[in-house]
């Protein structure tokens, strides 16, 4: 097992930078494309999630856990914001607090149909946590020569 945790500011610009830190971590496992471009697609809903909704323009931390088993990515990306009034209404396609910011409503959706697993725990007023799991298939040695 290897672990890493990263702690940053709720800031939409370090959205990118926590999709590269999700993306070296897992880069010795060789991923596909596909699978590299869904982690880090569900890595950017997540934590653009925490700092939009979760923390509404405030300051705050996001925290970033990663836990790697073989090949079974785990990432949990937790806030200590607003947290969610009703998970199952957030979890409806196209729903959105924030229709104003042109948020579209599909990062739940986008996360859970990207992930092999998806959880997420929320109280309000105290934040949010999302946890995905990934499993990266077996690439053959010839496959990976390609």
């Amino acid at each position: 097992m290897n672990e890493a945790c990263l702690l940053f500011d709720a800031k939409i610009e370090n959205e990118p930078f926590a999709r590269c830190v999700v993306a070296s971590f897992i880069a010795r496992l060789n991923p596909t494309m596909d699978e590299l471009i869904e982690i880090k697609t569900v890595v950017s809903e997540a934590v653009a999630n925490a700092i939009i909704h979760g923390y509404d323009g405030q300051e705050g931390k996001v925290e970033m856990n990663l836990k790697l088993d073989n090949r079974t990515l785990s990432v949990t990306i937790k806030d200590e914001g607003l947290g969610i009034e009703d998970i199952s209404k957030a979890l409806q396609p196209l729903y959105t607090t924030k229709a104003h910011l042109e948020r579209s409503g599909m990062g739940m959706t986008i996360m859970e149909s990207l992930s092999d697993d998806f959880k997420i725990d929320s109280e309000v007023g105290k934040g949010t946590r999302v946890t995905i799991v990934k499993r990266l298939k077996e690439v053959s040695i010839h496959e990976s020569d390609h």
